[in-house]
């Protein structure tokens, strides 16, 4: 059964609300796939933080329209999901990590920042590391100069309790 009029501007309405807070959307098809397996991608996805859906693709065609994911419009053909998110690198890994495990899943394609991507620049991205890996490195990177340079610093005192230790010894030991 399908929906009617005030249920499709509903659907359309939702849909672009995650699309104008979204860095990239991907595509995958999913023919063949039982409940399950679908589910359990639909859990994996929300605790990703990605809005994750099966939709027709008439309506994703309006919502997408005068975004910079109108791009994507020619690839939403045939039965589709679609992976919508803040963090593209955590669509993209979710989705085709899944889509390795399921040979019945298939990333079809993908839009970020008004482009589109082909399946295997949906791989390339989802083996990037995540922002969270990125910014723990670039830290860590910062930090590790400063770090040097306190232990240099400490070292200098040390040294000399150091020195006086020996000489204390060396004065009982006489």
């Amino acid at each position: 059964m399908g929906l009617n009029i005030e249920e499709k501007k509903a659907v359309v309405a939702e849909v672009s609300g995650h699309v104008a807070n979204a860095k990239a959307i991907v595509v995958a098809e999913y023919r063949g796939l039982e409940v399950g397996e679908m589910t359990e991608l639909r859990a994996k996805a929300r605790n990703a933080g990605i809005y994750f859906r099966v939709l027709k693709n008439t309506l994703v065609r309006r919502a997408v329209a005068d975004t910079p994911y109108a791009v994507l419009s020619e690839h939403m053909v045939g039965p589709l999901a679609y992976g919508i998110g803040s963090d593209p690198v955590a669509v993209a890994k979710v989705l085709n990590d899944f889509a390795k495990a399921n040979d019945r899943f298939v990333v079809k394609a993908g839009a970020m920042g008004g482009k589109v991507m082909t399946s295997k620049d949906v791989a390339a991205l989802a083996n990037m590391p995540s922002r969270e890996e990125l910014l723990a490195k670039l830290l860590g990177t910062m930090q590790a100069p400063v770090a040097k340079f306190v232990q240099t610093l400490n070292e200098v005192p040390a040294k000399f309790v150091r020195g006086l230790a020996a000489v204390r010894d060396q004065k009982e030991a006489a």
